[in-house]
């Protein structure tokens, strides 16, 4: 790959990240926050380079946030445990697999964020309406046109481009925005090390 074409693919990548409500992403951050202080849950799913994000995500911010007191965000990736991903998706349907999940776990005092390109898979669309229904706030960092999460989500990050590789790079600049500003503004944040030191292989 020639530089240009890099240079070419960073400026699309820079131009669709000012192509947002920055208001939500700034919802999103006291949101968690405030999950955080209170010692509720973070829960995120996503398909495909999406689930990858969302094991990314919550290992970022499970230990990454603050490394020093080792007192993270309890954050989960509803796509994590291959055992329970493949039975509730043979007994119940794929379509469930978050959403019976939310079932177990979540309080509706916890969040879901949705990460997905389309916005349209039947699994994130049903985790979106289980989390509505007992008054969880949800959130959605999405491409394309949004698709029906992106009414369905309280919250929606929409960044229009019709390219899931920029659409997965955004989801992963947002959170890596908010996780470096919750690093700074959690308490014991004056005696931590720069934040480059934070994030881990």
């Amino acid at each position: 790959m020639s530089d240009q074409s890099f240079a070419e693919y960073a400026q699309r990548l820079f131009e669709t990240s000012t192509k947002t409500d920055l208001a939500n992403i700034d919802r999103l951050y006291d949101r968690l926050l405030k999950v955080w202080r209170d010692g509720d849950q973070l829960f995120l799913c996503g398909n495909g380079g999406s689930a990858g994000n969302a094991s990314h995500l919550a290992n970022d911010f499970i230990y990454g946030i603050d490394r020093k007191t080792g007192k993270g965000l309890k954050a989960h990736a509803l796509t994590g445990n291959v055992s329970i991903v493949t039975c509730l998706a043979n007994d119940e349907g794929y379509d469930q697999i978050f959403a019976k999940q939310l079932g177990v776990y979540a309080n509706p005092s916890d969040v879901l964020l949705v990460l997905s390109g389309s916005g349209n898979s039947p699994n994130v669309i049903k985790a979106l309406e289980y989390a509505n229904n007992i008054g969880m706030d949800s959130f959605a960092i999405l491409g394309f046109g949004g698709g029906a999460a992106l009414e369905l989500a309280k919250h929606p990050i929409h960044f229009k481009v019709n390219d899931m590789q920029i659409s997965e790079d955004l989801q992963l600049m947002v959170m890596h925005h908010i996780m470096q500003k919750l690093c700074h503004d959690t308490p014991s944040s004056k005696s931590k090390n720069k934040i480059t030191q934070h994030g881990s292989a």
